[in-house]
């Protein structure tokens, strides 16, 4: 083990020493070259305003409008496999168990929000990825690295953010899609969205059942339904005050696979949220938001149920002076599993705490002095189940020229234990610490006309890190885990070409036993290629991901695999258009998690899926 971490040493340091030419050589980009610079994408998760992407002095993904049109995948993690510093793993495929690991950090270290809203388990402690229907948003945001001191709990890894549907000027503006496909796959949505006398309405919904593949060798057809709706309104008054609400429900069942049985689960996954925003003066705005959100299942093979809610206020106050920004803020939370039960199991019974409330208040000032920039943050989270927490964050940029920026950041977070960790019948621990992590990271960023380039290595260390053990031990935590990392993106636009590479290297390691942790993939690369050929489109995605364990003793190793997506399309009319998807194009059998009896959790093979798109 020591030779290996020797070599990740000599690896990250070969990396820092071969970006470092061209840090360099881009000073002598020409003057010409200098402005044909076009704006970054904004990003507003990871500094609760819009930046563009090397103003955010972080290491982030944008998943526009026009990549989730062309790739329709036809699940959130599908969307997310592969890209810089993203590792997903899946019971499964359609609506099965499924985990996010943003740089080798757990699922329940990664947030999720939706329109800022925290979407997540209280119970469980992690977001149901699985039932998200990516037809529900028209962007996504991925920010790797701390987050702790803007969102509070769970942001250690990073923060995923998926948008709905924004609402276009005029209209109405209807959209329609409707398709099907391999497994008896069938898929309907619509929307509605517009703007008039400054109010903007977006309204959705969706539909998705199909019968599922086996999960298990020789097992049955799992399936998996969805149902979900959406309602988004605002209004902007004369004085530049605005007032808006967001509602979003996904509901339907998925079946499982249950020691060689078939079981089934209802599921509702919801958030709603109302805002107001003032104008306090010239240089000063103010946000209040209050939101919910709801994380509900009915297991029906253990007779569980699980009702987990999360009401949030938060007060933003921006103050902007020339080029500098501060926010002053405060968040009041609280989580519930009021009337939640485990089921008939050997763990039944309720939870001994059903209520938990945290409060915090936070700042965060951005600074620029071109052509160096300071991002500074701080927060005090006092939770009443695990106490005090004080996170904080420090970046620095550098813009070598207009196309290049260095970065260097320092920042801390910690992950919240849940109900399940604290209280499940049996198994939780509530003497259980907080996890807390100090992270790391030194980037730089190429940014031009018509591509750019990133690249960042960093190192994360976990103290505690919260870790469930075999049948019949409690929770419990580790002392320290050390993660280190190197991601490498690329995106271009050269003609009718679209091209996005990335590439990953993750070593994640638990401290105390020197093994990796377990169902962390250590190399993962991802390209993405698009073609305009008039009315015609063609595309592809491949997915190459190394071997992981299933283990945390690492005896039981899962190989590697590549996926290989195709896809195309044809506008035959004005507003309207046909796709054709092929998922798994090569039919590999692919593997990222197994059974507690060791057999493998089968994902599916080849699958084709043509849709009939209108307005979009």
């Amino acid at each position: 083990m020591k030779t290996k971490h020797h070599l990740a040493v000599q690896g990250l340091v070969a990396f820092g020493l071969a970006v470092l030419p061209l840090a360099v050589q881009a000073q002598a980009t020409t003057a010409e070259e200098a402005d044909t610079v076009a704006l970054n994408p904004l990003v507003v998760t990871a500094t609760l305003a819009p930046r563009t992407a090397d103003e955010t002095l972080s290491s982030v993904t944008i998943l526009d409008e026009a990549t989730l049109r062309r790739q329709d995948s036809t699940s959130v993690t599908d969307m997310l496999r592969g890209q810089p510093g993203v590792d997903v793993t899946t019971n499964g495929s359609f609506g099965k168990n499924s985990s996010v690991y943003l740089r080798g950090t757990g699922n329940e270290s990664t947030l999720l929000l939706i329109d800022g809203i925290r979407l997540r388990s209280a119970t469980a402690g992690g977001a149901a990825w699985q039932f998200l229907d990516p037809r529900m948003f028209q962007r996504a945001e991925i920010v790797r690295g701390p987050r702790g001191s803007l969102y509070g709990a769970d942001a250690v890894g990073g923060v995923v953010q998926l948008f709905t549907h924004e609402a276009e000027e005029g209209g109405p503006h209807p959209r329609v899609s409707v398709g099907g496909g391999s497994f008896d796959t069938q898929r309907y949505s619509a929307g509605l969205s517009g703007e008039s006398g400054g109010t903007r309405y977006s309204f959705a919904g969706s539909h998705l059942n199909t019968d599922g593949v086996p999960v298990r060798r020789d097992g049955e057809d799992m399936g998996y339904d969805n149902t979900t709706a959406l309602t988004r309104m605002s209004h902007t008054f004369e004085s530049g005050a605005e007032v808006g609400f967001l509602a979003l429900r996904a509901l339907g069942t998925t079946e499982y696979d249950e020691s060689g049985s078939q079981a089934t689960t209802d599921y509702v996954q919801q958030v709603a949220g109302i805002y107001g925003e003032l104008p306090v003066a010239a240089n000063w705005r103010s946000r209040l938001t209050l939101s919910e959100a709801r994380d509900e299942s009915v297991n029906h093979f253990w007779g569980s149920i699980l009702d987990t809610q999360t009401r949030t206020a938060r007060w933003e106050n921006t103050l902007r002076a020339e080029a500098h920004e501060v926010v002053i803020g405060m968040e009041y939370m609280n989580d519930s599993v009021a009337g939640s039960i485990t089921g008939d199991s050997p763990w039944d019974g309720p939870y001994d705490v059903e209520d938990r409330d945290n409060k915090a208040v936070f700042t965060q000032a951005l600074l620029d002095f071109s052509p160096l920039a300071v991002q500074a943050s701080l927060r005090f989270d006092d939770n009443e189940a695990y106490g005090e927490e004080v996170t904080g964050s420090l970046a620095l940029g550098y813009d070598i020229n207009s196309q290049h920026t260095l970065r260097a950041s320092y920042g801390t977070a910690f992950k919240a234990p849940s109900f399940n960790d604290l209280y499940w019948p049996g198994f939780g621990n509530p003497d259980l610490e907080a996890e807390t992590s100090e992270t790391v990271e030194l980037g730089v960023r190429g940014q031009f006309t018509r591509w750019f380039w990133d690249a960042a290595l960093y190192q994360t260390d976990i103290d505690n890190l919260i870790v469930w053990q075999q049948m019949g031990r409690p929770t419990m935590n580790v002392p320290t885990t050390r993660i280190r990392g190197v991601e490498l993106s690329l995106g271009a636009e050269v003609g009718a070409w679209t091209l996005a590479a990335a590439a990953t290297y993750t070593d994640p390691e638990n401290r105390q036993t020197g093994n990796r942790i377990q169902r962390r993939a250590s190399q993962s690369a991802r390209f993405d290629v698009d073609r305009e050929l008039g009315e015609w489109s063609l595309g592809g995605s491949w997915v190459v991901q190394g071997h992981r364990y299933n283990d945390a003793a690492n005896e039981d190793r899962i190989g590697g695999f590549g996926l290989l997506n195709l896809r195309a399309g044809w506008q035959f009319a004005p507003l309207w258009s046909v796709r054709l998807n092929i998922e798994n194009a090569l039919d590999k059998e692919y593997v990222t998690a197994r059974f507690f009896d060791g057999d493998d959790y089968l994902n599916a093979g080849r699958a084709a899926f043509v849709s009939v798109h209108f307005g979009q």
